[in-house]
């Protein structure tokens, strides 16, 4: 049975809901509009992410404008709050050093190297394939996913690479963001910015921004990779449902990699290890057990979404699972050829019950 966020959600939780401090329940249509941008503040300024000169002044537009959209609580939170180093204290999975221990090579072994280019054979026509990678972190498997999609070995660069491929990477952590925008390879291809998801009004501007560059309100593919227990931790059952939601109206194709139920233990127990206060959900959360399991019901039966295939699991045991939005049947068909490799390869059996 799929998880019903409307019974199972708490009333204290929904009255802050009605309130207006989280999103509504309902999930948001993937189409066209998706993305349309209502009216704003004409006092937010809009990063051009056409440009490309100082790196340093793109970083600090971006964090002007998101100080103007939140009204500045993120930037005086961190002020108050001096930024967490010990090991292990990274409550929104933000770790510094996170390649260190899950190298991009574990992920990219599972996926086809010319997995885009079957999945979307007429864009590079056109324009470039977009792609959208939600908590990227310092950038390393951002940019490990890039070549690795476009054949590009190392030390090896493409300048036509823009023109098929072009990445908006996010990620909570600015010091983070900042690393990433310094130490990318592909500058004309990847685009990182400092943004909360989970900020409603600040995720529609900078990513409508972004899209309308391109003429369009969608992005090809998103890509979630260990990012869906810090926002199930975060912001709870609801918030979980949510962030699914916006990502399922945001993307064609989506390509998730959960964490598994024993990757939540771990991260309380690593707080109260450093007696820091413990996730304000996690003793809460209707949603448990296998994960993986529970991300295809939400998104298959609540978000309009169909699973396509997996394609194995991780030594770390993380699968990785490709969705596609029902609405996108005709205008991105599902190659024949990985159908048949999802049946194949196809190592978790919740999704044939």
């Amino acid at each position: 049975m799929a998880w019903a966020p409307h019974a199972n959600a708490n009333p204290k939780l929904l009255r802050w809901l009605r309130g207006g401090r989280l999103y509504s329940h309902s999930p948001l249509p993937c189409s066209a509009g998706a993305l349309e941008p209502g009216p704003r503040s004409p006092s937010l300024q809009v990063p051009d992410f056409r440009f490309r000169g100082d790196p340093e002044a793109r970083l600090r537009l971006m964090a002007a404008s998101m100080k103007q959209a939140t009204g500045g609580v993120e930037e005086t939170a961190a002020e108050e709050e001096p930024r967490l180093l010990e090991p292990g204290a990274a409550p929104f999975g933000n770790f510094p050093h996170y390649s260190r221990f899950h190298p991009p090579e574990q992920r990219l072994r599972l996926l086809p190297p010319e997995l885009l280019r079957r999945l979307f054979p007429q864009s590079p026509e056109t324009r470039p394939i977009l792609g959208l990678d939600v908590g990227c972190n310092s950038g390393d498997l951002s940019v490990a996913l890039y070549k690795h999609f476009l054949s590009l070995h190392d030390g090896e660069t493409c300048s036509d690479a823009s023109r098929e491929l072009h990445l908006l990477c996010c990620d909570i952590d600015p010091v983070l963001v900042e690393r990433a925008e310094k130490e990318c390879p592909f500058p004309d291809g990847l685009t990182f910015i400092t943004l909360d998801f989970m900020n409603h009004r600040t995720r529609k501007v900078l990513l409508s921004s972004f899209l309308s560059q391109f003429g369009c309100s969608v992005f090809d593919i998103g890509f979630c990779m260990s990012i869906t227990m810090w926002i199930h931790l975060n912001h709870g059952d609801q918030g979980l449902w949510e962030f699914l939601a916006h990502l399922s109206s945001l993307c064609c194709y989506l390509l998730v990699e959960p964490q598994p139920w024993k990757c939540y233990r771990a991260a309380a127990r690593r707080l109260r290890k450093l007696g820091l206060h413990d996730f304000d959900h996690f003793r809460s959360l209707a949603i448990r057990g296998d994960m993986a399991n529970q991300i295809v019901q939400i998104l298959t039966q609540d978000h309009g979404m169909e699973l396509v295939c997996c394609f194995g699991n991780t030594s770390w045991d993380r699968s990785l699972l490709l969705f596609r939005a029902k609405q996108a049947t005709e205008t991105h068909p599902i190659p024949e050829s990985l159908i048949e490799e999802g049946k194949e390869r196809n190592r978790i059996r919740f999704w044939r019950q």
